[in-house]
């Protein structure tokens, strides 16, 4: 678990885009999964990035698409069977405390429970790595305690690298 923190305006942002290889460096040296990312082609970029759950401030959901097809998205994206799907789906919708809202459309869903549709969207991947990038920051104090509690324990669960950029030196401490 490695947090980045400092002000607004550091470059935090820019190196998780870097890091999610959305952008590539201009200098220096970026190694990921081994390879150094200055070198791949764009469709070996594509390839990688869906090693990469990444989690935004703005949890970026469909608000057209329930909270069970904005977490099915990536695994029809990859060709999964539909009885896949709704068996992961379903399985980790339950996880993170969903289950019955599986069906509901992200707007009538608390701030909260976006962020763990956001999650379980990143989680179905199976990523080697998660971004989260000021993932707590839409949040009100005491959902943000508790949302610093529920992604502690996804580390724990995962044992996935995490990259966690927050402005908050004490989330980042409190956290770490």
């Amino acid at each position: 678990f490695h947090f980045l923190s400092g002000p607004s305006g550091s470059g935090k942002t820019s190196l998780m885009s870097l890091l999610y290889l959305g952008r590539k460096p201009t200098r220096g040296e970026i190694s990921m999964f081994g390879h150094d990312i200055k070198s791949l082609s764009r469709e070996q970029l594509a390839f990688m990035r869906q090693k990469v759950g990444v989690v935004f401030q703005d949890f970026r959901l469909l608000n057209n698409l329930t909270a069970f097809e904005n977490v099915a998205l990536p695994l029809r994206l990859s060709n999964k069977s539909e009885k896949q799907i709704r068996s992961d789906v379903t399985e980790l919708l339950e996880w993170v405390e969903l289950g019955e809202y599986m069906h509901r459309l992200p707007l009538t869903l608390s701030g909260g429970q976006q962020q763990r549709v956001a999650l379980g969207r990143a989680i179905v991947r199976d990523p080697l790595v998660f971004l989260f990038d000021e993932p707590l920051s839409n949040l009100d104090s005491k959902l943000r305690i508790q949302m610093r509690s529920e992604i502690s324990k996804l580390h724990e669960r995962l044992q996935t690298t995490m990259i966690y950029v927050t402005h908050d030196q004490i989330e980042a401490m409190t956290m770490g």
